[in-house]
């Protein structure tokens, strides 16, 4: 049980971290890490696939899920949705030189 607890608190961890540091796009290279990782680690552990896949999907439902409060709390708050789509929130213009002139 404290593999499964160090787990669960390590990818919740590395998820509130990247979303500090790193955007969105980062959770595409993060999560496979965290999902071998801990697929890894609980096989040596000695979990057997049934046990440890739902483990391993909690972690990446922790990590994802601390992306999220990491990336609405930190002071600079962007819009996921300009980060998905490139459209700039309202009042705010592309840096564009020549075009807004």
């Amino acid at each position: 049980m404290t593999i499964v607890s160090t787990l669960l608190l390590t990818s919740t961890l590395v998820g509130l971290a990247t979303s500090l540091y790193f955007r969105v796009w980062t959770l595409m290279l993060v999560s496979p890490l965290i999902a071998v990782l801990a697929a890894i680690v609980l096989q040596s552990d000695g979990y057997a696939f049934a046990t440890g896949a739902p483990i391993v999907v909690a972690c990446l439902a922790f990590n994802q899920i601390a992306y999220l409060v990491g990336a609405l709390l930190s002071p600079d708050n962007d819009s996921m949705a300009e980060e998905i789509d490139g459209v700039p929130r309202r009042g705010r213009e592309h840096k564009i030189h020549g075009q807004n002139e």
